[in-house]
């Protein structure tokens, strides 16, 4: 009996010794279970170098901060590609693993009012520079898309309201180039770097545009081979309400509850908390186009960045499409110059303090 007694004993031990050694053969144990011996007092050192020694360990007092309006996407490994039938056999979009860091995403598209801002700090800041000229013709919002875009619309007040009546400030900023949302990125950055300049702070990663393969990983929002970003093969919930803004039934564009856009925050988000990663506006990414991109980029963080290709990367649908295009694998492209009534952009930053990998397995 003492001899049996001892060997439960002994099996209780190690059953509480595995998950520790597993855990440390993962690098997790330091994280979990603090620092060990020996490395408190090292940890302290603040100046780079000590008593003829160098000790420099990690300068302290900075930490990334979510920029506002902005959720954070972990990092995480998925089967990019076609989520259902490719029903216009394309053959663009074959399907292959990749993995993508962390970062951080506007939770909707970037509105009339947000992108109002962007122009009204270039009529006051870079009138004397760019001219009034090029700034109403490259970034201001061409508002004449709304007739411009389809043969014999009535396109009259959506033309003179939607970005200058404030009925629309939260709706989706359109008729906006590939470039003017780069740009647009980039007087973000500014913007927010200055102000961190100011106040004595490390300055921060740039907003940019997702890179196409950051915009599906969003998109899914951790569901694996999601077809939509809700996840279900459907586009309506068990009442018949539909969960996107689209071009429903035969055409019926009322059924969704808007004819056109609608504001950025409306339908239920993602599991990221990402509203409109399907339809509403479709949304420039990063990436140049290409029929092979999955046998040119890499598999980790890919981005074809050729900046020779006019034609760039659009995903997600809109209010005008059919549900094909609101899958997260189905790809489409604009040229870069092109102005449209129903593509928008929102923008991410780079989450440099999350570069390990994400403890949850999607």
């Amino acid at each position: 009996m003492n001899r049996q007694r001892i060997v439960k004993i002994a099996l209780r031990g190690l059953l509480v010794l595995a998950p520790i050694v597993f855990l440390d053969s993962c690098n997790f144990v330091k994280s979990k279970l603090g620092k060990g011996k020996g490395s408190s007092k090292k940890d302290k050192a603040e100046p780079g170098v000590n008593n003829g020694e160098v000790v420099a360990t990690g300068r302290k007092g900075d930490k990334q901060t979510t920029p506002f309006g902005m959720v954070l996407v972990p990092s995480g490994s998925f089967m990019m590609g076609q989520a259902d039938e490719d029903v216009a056999a394309t053959q663009i979009n074959l399907n292959r693993r990749v993995t993508i860091s962390s970062f951080y995403m506007d939770d909707t598209e970037i509105t009339n009012h947000e992108y109002r801002q962007f122009v009204n700090a270039l009529m006051t800041d870079s009138l004397s520079v760019l001219g009034e000229e090029e700034i109403m013709s490259k970034f201001h919002p061409d508002t004449t898309v709304w007739k411009k875009d389809f043969t014999y619309h009535n396109g009259d007040p959506m033309l003179e309201y939607y970005f200058s009546h404030p009925a629309f400030d939260t709706y989706p900023v359109v008729g906006v180039s590939w470039k003017a949302a780069r740009y647009f990125c980039e007087w973000r950055s500014n913007l927010y770097n200055d102000y961190r300049t100011k106040e004595k702070l490390f300055r921060s990663p740039k907003f940019r545009l997702p890179s196409e393969a950051e915009w599906e990983w969003a998109a899914r929002g951790g569901r694996s081979s999601a077809k939509y970003p809700w996840g279900n093969p459907y586009v309506s919930n068990g009442l018949g309400c539909y969960l996107a803004n689209f071009k429903p039934q035969r055409g019926n564009f009322d059924a969704d509850g808007y004819p056109y856009t609608a504001p950025a925050n409306q339908f239920n988000p993602n599991d990221y908390s990402l509203y409109n990663m399907a339809g509403n506006v479709a949304e420039w990414c990063l990436d140049a186009y290409a029929e092979n991109a999955t046998a040119i980029v890499w598999d980790m963080n890919p981005v074809n960045d050729n900046g020779d290709e006019p034609r760039k990367i659009v995903r997600g649908g809109s209010w005008k499409d059919i549900s094909y295009f609101l899958e997260t694998g189905t790809r489409s492209w604009e040229n870069e110059n092109q102005k449209r009534s129903y593509i928008g952009f929102r923008c991410v930053v780079d989450n440099i303090y999350g570069r390990t990998a994400s403890k949850s397995k999607r």
